[in-house]
């Protein structure tokens, strides 16, 4: 995933039983299918090359049982691991905070979720008989990745959708060439873990 035209939009499958979503460029091409497997302790996450699901670029996969503080190990095709993501435990519970780390275990970028009151409210229309499964159009989440001078590279966010879908990745500042991968592969875990928290 190198050179990749902005923004990127991610659109979950709610008709298939597994959670997964296609990643779009600009041009509305395909660049990534994300599929995650079901009925597993440790998260096992393939990122093909579209939906025919005939080729696996990427693998992620959880180095630690289910943890506040796991870890989400990047594999290339060669089955070598290239970087991760890490969940900052305790810490996301309030406000999601990830880590990106490179293939030397140097911490590279920070994602931070901007709004956490956000999921606060989300959660609580969620519980109101009928206007609960409108909250994908009324609260919606953004997270922006930095570097560690803080300068803001992309920002996730949650488009207005029905159940809640629908995400686009959006550029702040020109991707390095050299982290792109490392990059785009954080918000994918990132947003399989987060999308159902608002």
């Amino acid at each position: 995933m190198q050179d990749i035209k902005f923004p990127v939009k991610l659109n979950f499958n709610i008709s298939s039983l597994a959670n997964d979503f296609t990643a779009l460029d600009a041009s509305e091409k395909p660049i990534a299918y994300v599929k995650q497997k079901l009925f597993k302790l440790k998260e096992d996450i393939s990122v093909f090359s579209d939906e025919s699901q005939s080729k696996v670029n990427y693998k992620i996969k959880a180095n630690k049982w289910l943890d506040f503080n796991t870890a989400y190990d990047f594999y290339n095709s060669d089955n070598i691991v290239f970087g991760k993501v890490v969940r900052k435990g305790w810490k996301s519970i309030w406000k999601a905070e990830y880590q990106v780390v490179d293939e030397k275990e140097k911490i590279k970028y920070q994602i931070n979720e901007e709004n956490p009151w956000i999921k606060v409210f989300d959660h609580f229309l969620g519980q109101v008989p009928f206007l609960g499964i409108f909250t994908g159009y009324f609260f919606n989440p953004s997270y922006i990745l930095k570097d560690l001078q803080g300068k803001q590279i992309v920002r996730l966010k949650k488009i207005p959708s029905f159940w809640g879908r629908n995400f686009e990745i959006e550029s702040l500042n020109p991707l390095n060439g050299e982290d792109d991968d490392r990059i785009l592969l954080s918000l994918m875990m990132m947003i399989l873990l987060e999308r159902h928290r608002g």
